[in-house]
């Protein structure tokens, strides 16, 4: 359950990844640390930012610059590559395009998703079946984005390996039926700058993403620097800014984690309003349970919480499509 905490922790990873497939990983003093903190984040706050996370700041930031390019061509070229549902709900979205509990969205975006071979889980896979629309400009878009993924989905795993121990579990417990085969999102977002009249800025018009929780176990934020626009609510209903710190990510739990917890952890409300007069890129990729995993309480959890199941069985792709076809306006 969130805290009225007042900022996000920062923890530094490191140690973790050091030792993460290590058998004996558990019992060593480095990881054991990054855990307690791990576990008190996700019980406080939902958020905390991860440095020491190994992929080079060269990548994350050409990942960002090579977004702005994208958002940078005219509309005609970016229609190019324009979101469908016979697409896989893969592609380009323009500004207002995309829905957050019925209000239009300030921003535009790319939407990738793990791809799905035809049939590989029948009617359940169907509406997500599809290939991610790459821009073939700016040239290499395609190749460095796979690469991001690539590294962002091994760094996911190792960092559900220790909140895995955090929840009292074994190393492995988001892996195999739950997490063997993880499904992965990754939203690339430009985010106007705040509209000027008479001068003063409106914000309150130019909300980017309004209040929703992740639907996975955690996501990974890349957001430009300098310009603070991701706010986080406490439990009292206060809005947190999660200011973009060098050399971090911004990570948050989603609804999966939250049932596999039996709530001890909990889905975080989060929007985005951008009051800067500049453009803003955020890249931010999903780590997903299995497409086909039937997600609940993990035993463990269920014990460490009272002994009561709080929340019934929910299979991912269900709760994937659910949100995919009531979130853009095509």
């Amino acid at each position: 359950m969130t805290t009225d905490f007042k900022s996000i922790p920062i923890i530094d990873i490191a140690p973790l990844l050091a030792k993460c497939d290590d058998p004996k990983m558990a019992q060593d003093p480095g990881v054991c640390e990054v855990v307690k903190q791990l576990d008190q984040a996700c019980r406080e706050a939902g958020f905390f930012y991860a440095k020491g996370h190994g992929i080079p700041e060269t990548m994350v930031n050409e990942v960002r610059n090579i977004t702005r390019k994208f958002f940078d061509l005219s509309y005609e070229e970016k229609l190019k590559i324009k979101l469908t549902p016979a697409a896989g709900y893969r592609g380009y979205q323009r500004i207002g395009e995309n829905i957050t509990k019925g209000v239009p969205d300030m921003h535009e975006a790319i939407d990738c998703y793990k791809e799905l071979k035809q049939g590989m889980y029948g009617a359940l896979g169907k509406p997500m079946e599809g290939c991610n629309q790459w821009p073939h400009n700016p040239p290499n878009f395609k190749e460095l984005m796979e690469e991001y993924i690539s590294l962002c989905t091994e760094l996911s795993r190792k960092i559900m390996r220790g909140i895995a121990l955090a929840l009292g579990g074994s190393p492995d417990e988001f892996e195999g039926e739950i997490g063997g085969d993880a499904f992965w999102v990754m939203r690339l977002i430009g985010y106007p700058g705040a509209s000027t009249a008479n001068g003063k800025c409106k914000p309150e018009n130019d909300i980017g993403c309004g209040a929703h929780t992740d639907y996975g176990l955690l996501t990974l934020v890349n957001q430009d620097e300098n310009i603070t626009a991701l706010q986080v609510r406490n439990q009292s209903g206060e809005w947190i800014s999660a200011p973009p710190i060098p050399g971090t990510f911004v990570c948050n739990i989603g609804d999966m984690l939250k049932i596999l917890s039996n709530g001890l952890y909990d889905s975080t409300l989060h929007r985005v309003i951008n009051t800067s007069p500049t453009y803003r890129i955020c890249v931010a990729y999903f780590y997903e349970p299995n497409y086909d995993a039937a997600v609940e309480p993990l035993e463990v959890c269920v014990q460490r919480s009272g002994g009561a199941r709080k929340f019934g069985k929910a299979v991912y792709g269900e709760h994937l499509v659910s949100k995919v076809q009531t979130n853009f306006v095509m």
